[in-house]
């Protein structure tokens, strides 16, 4: 009795003394702890997600993957799951869990291994969120104070709901939202009991047990983990071996992308990181709303690669990527598929092997592990490619293209007819470039700014300043227009020859091509893209004069030159720039500046950023100029002018500067309507055809109207364009500026991609502007052609733009700003009557201005 007394005064001192050390160590201790109240306010870090203006994902910034969810969100078998595998007591003990402790240990002594952890999911949510994974003891005791902290302030739902959204799960996903989506491209709910086991195993070792790295290593541990649900009666035993005898199903999923806007995206990256630094753009779950519409930024994409990939096709195939095999050492299909998978495709070039050649036709295995047939459909555009200017003969048999063996890409046939047809296809060695903006505020609709982002991640839309060509003219006869010329003033279209001081030798700019027709009216100067026209009305403005006229349009005046090469295009420009300039024409005369951010909002969904962009608004315009007592009408703001405006998206939008006058606008649009539709009608196209004069067949519309451009040596091809609302540019050309775009030879069949013949604007840029075109105005309705004031129109005769008394084939109406209209008759003695003379058929001179354009 003795013994046992003294045994008991002893454990009981001990026990004192313990309490009193972990007292002690607590007080000790606790001034280093952090204040686990902050949990309750903690922001995970989440990256930051673009999205279009309809919702559409583009792309998402930030080291760690991470899909914040509510407890109500997770299945309840995957909470099941990681209470069995990692604290199956988590509702019962207070942070700590003794028994769990004595458990561990006793396994541990028993075998000699450390099978079952003691850590709670709260000692986990401590160490995620506040402490170091280093193995000490003092971080042990933290750990401990810290879960019991974390259990007096926070319920067990909440607790539940940190760990499960911030632990690491591999493959930089953090957290359970993120690891179903990475690793099987789903949400929770559409899970399978099989495939929560398996990521309910990861928190022990995510790069070790992980489906992608190590499926076998993985199936043993979702094992373990169905056998620890079983166990606690959270599943049947037919649950257990339907999920236990589940194949390893998991593969990398990347973030689920709706959009393809890469350079845009990487703009809103960069302009997200000016704003905000890289920390919290890239942490704190900003969501940020383009301005660009999924429909429209799809058809940009589609146009560019579509037109980029029939150019290159139109110039030879430059040969294959290389050889699978050599002589007679075939390879086994499995080797030709793990060749391929390491080949980077190019959407819509994917990498593919041939296997087979026969006489016409060719037989291919894909990357995917499809076998597929290239008919002489996709093979007989493939000339062997000589340089940009020739091309081989045209072959005969599929062998004289390629062999078996050669790595090549492919991609599928373009035309509706060929569905389910392959071609041969090859990376284009030309790049291009696509911007559209919206003209009343200048919101970026649609950016494309290269073939490919992986292949070239350079953004020509705003990165490369290239030679505009003849997309200077419009900007040259606004110029002349508010110099006191019009559509009918007549310039000499003839050669000019100018002896140059400075390079000493003469000037002789040409016409392409080099024809000349005398004393020519404005409207046909511009339409026909006469250099020599524009060279003399260059003149009559004046170099200073012009220069300073298009610096109203955005245009940096330092970088323009200064000599009369300016006149036909010498400016180097980027394409977005471009497009700005020609949204003044298209919306009255207003200089709108290009956004792309519509609003920026945090993480729980309030708003941080909503633009605001000045208006082009004529309404708002003659609203300020009637109401200028009414407060109530509009306001001023630090110099701004605003106005109550029911066409505006705002309610009181800032009005954009005016640079040019509406009636100038007007005009200008006018002529560029002749560019695409001549000098004939949408009844009868009779007459001459202005440069653009594709989009007329095109897309049958009035209200549309553009310019083309094409550089000296064709090595920059530009059309730029609009109709009421949207402006858009493309431009094509090799990114080392030495290249020419080149020509092509003729006697080949490629059907729509046929053209022969030097490279040009309208060849080469415009097929992507029309087939853009074709998509963002599909259901829109024609806009009515609608004068503004001080315009007049008034018949004139075709050749000298005087006044006529006739209403036959040699006059027409024409659009005059009032008081600038000719005020004497034409002399028809002194006229020749076969200027501009249409078939005999025609009705053209029984038709208005507005039937006509």
């Amino acid at each position: 009795m003795k013994w046992i007394k003294r045994l008991s005064v002893f454990l009981f001192v001990s026990g004192l003394l313990g309490v009193g050390s972990i007292v002690a160590l607590y007080f000790y201790i606790k001034p280093e702890l952090p204040d686990v109240t902050t949990l309750k306010t903690m922001q995970l870090q989440t990256p930051m997600k673009v999205y279009s203006q309809d919702g559409k994902l583009i792309s998402q910034f930030g080291e760690k993957r991470r899909i914040p969810v509510s407890i109500d969100e997770v299945p309840p078998l995957m909470i099941n799951a990681f209470l069995a595998t990692e604290d199956n007591r988590f509702y019962e003990h207070p942070g700590i869990d003794p028994i769990g402790i004595v458990r561990a240990a006793s396994v541990m002594i028993m075998t000699g291994e450390r099978k079952q952890g003691a850590s709670t999911i709260t000692q986990q949510v401590a160490r995620n969120f506040f402490l170091t994974r280093e193995k000490t003891f003092i971080r042990k005791i933290k750990e401990i104070f810290l879960a019991w902290h974390i259990e007096q302030n926070l319920t067990k739902d909440e607790i539940l709901t940190l760990y499960l959204n911030k632990i690491p799960l591999g493959y930089r996903s953090f957290g359970i939202g993120a690891a179903a989506q990475v690793y099987y491209g789903k949400t929770l709910d559409e899970l399978t009991l099989a495939q929560m086991a398996i990521i309910a195993g990861l928190p022990k070792a995510p790069s070790a047990l992980n489906p992608i790295r190590s499926p076998k290593r993985a199936k043993a541990r979702r094992h373990v983990v169905l056998l620890r649900m079983l166990d606690e009666n959270y599943i049947t035993q037919a649950q257990f071996e339907e999920a236990n005898n589940a194949p390893i199903t998991g593969k990398y999923h990347g973030a689920e992308i709706d959009l393809s806007a890469p350079y845009l995206a990487e703009m809103v990256r960069a302009e997200m990181i000016k704003r905000y630094g890289e920390d919290k753009a890239y942490t704190q779950g900003l969501t940020v709303y383009t301005t660009v519409h999924s429909d429209r930024q799809t058809a940009a994409t589609n146009a560019l690669i579509n037109n980029l990939l029939n150019y290159d096709l139109r110039h030879g195939y430059r040969g294959p990527l290389g050889q699978a095999w050599s002589n007679d050492d075939v390879l086994r299909n499995e080797e030709i598929l793990l060749l391929l998978k390491d080949k980077p495709s190019y959407n819509p070039l994917q990498p593919a092997v041939i296997i087979a050649v026969k006489q016409q036709e060719v037989d291919a295995l894909l990357a995917n592990g499809e076998q597929v047939t290239v008919s002489w459909d996709g093979l007989k555009w493939a000339r062997p490619f000589v340089s940009d200017k020739k091309q081989g003969p045209a072959p005969q048999t599929a062998n004289e293209i390629v062999n078996a063996g050669d790595i090549v890409l492919l991609r599928p046939m373009l035309a509706n007819d060929k569905a389910n047809q392959w071609m041969l296809g090859q990376i284009p060695d030309a790049s291009s470039a696509f911007i559209a903006i919206d003209n009343n505020d200048g919101a970026i609709e649609a950016l494309v700014g290269g073939f490919n982002y992986q292949q070239s991640k350079f953004n020509r839309v705003t990165q490369a300043k290239r030679q505009i060509g003849s997309n200077i003219k419009p900007f040259v006869y606004s110029a002349g227009l508010a110099k006191g010329a019009t559509l009918a003033t007549l310039i000499n279209d003839a050669p000019i020859n100018q002896w140059d001081e400075r390079a000493g030798t003469a000037w002789r700019p040409k016409n392409s091509p080099p024809t000349y027709n005398g004393p020519t009216r404005l409207r046909l100067g511009l339409a026909q893209s006469k250099n020599v026209m524009s060279v003399r009305l260059f003149r009559q403005v004046g170099l200073s004069n012009a220069i300073n006229y298009m610096a109203r349009f955005g245009f940096d005046k330092t970088k323009l030159p200064r000599d009369e090469s300016l006149s036909l295009g010498s400016a180097s420009l980027t394409p977005l720039e471009v497009a700005v300039a020609f949204a003044t024409f298209a919306n009255g005369g207003f200089k709108v500046e290009p956004y792309f951010i519509e609003r920026i909002e945090d993480a729980n969904g309030q708003l941080l950023y909503q633009s605001t962009p000045k208006q082009a608004c004529l309404t708002c315009e003659k609203q300020i100029a009637l109401n200028t007592d009414d407060p109530e009408h509009w306001a001023t703001i630090e110099g701004d002018a605003f106005s109550q405006c029911d066409i505006a998206p705002y309610g009181l939008p800032l009005l954009a500067p005016r640079i040019i006058t509406e009636q100038n606008a007007f005009l200008m649009r006018q002529v560029m309507a002749s560019v695409i539709w001549g000098g004939g009608s949408w009844r009868n196209k009779t007459g001459w055809n202005g440069t653009g004069w594709r989009a007329a067949g095109a897309l049958k519309r009035h209200d549309i109207g553009g310019k083309t451009g094409t550089t000296n040596e064709a090595k920059d091809a530009w059309f730029s364009g609009f109709n009421p609302d949207l402006s858009a540019t493309s431009w094509i050309g090799f990114d080392d500026h030495r290249r020419e775009l080149g020509r092509v030879n003729r006697n080949i069949n490629l059907g729509k991609n046929q053209i022969s013949g030097g490279e040009a604007g309208a060849k080469t840029a415009q097929p992507a502007w029309i087939e853009f075109m074709k998509s963002a105005l599909k259901g829109i309705p024609e806009r009515p052609n609608v004068l503004p004031d001080n315009i007049v129109q008034v018949r004139i005769d075709r050749e000298s733009g005087l006044l006529t008394h006739k209403s036959d084939y040699t006059s027409r109406f024409e659009y005059f700003i009032q008081g600038t209209e000719p005020t004497e008759y034409v002399n028809h003695q002194d006229t020749d009557s076969s200027f501009d003379q249409p078939d005999e058929n025609s009705n053209d001179a029984d038709e208005s201005l507005d039937d006509l354009f």
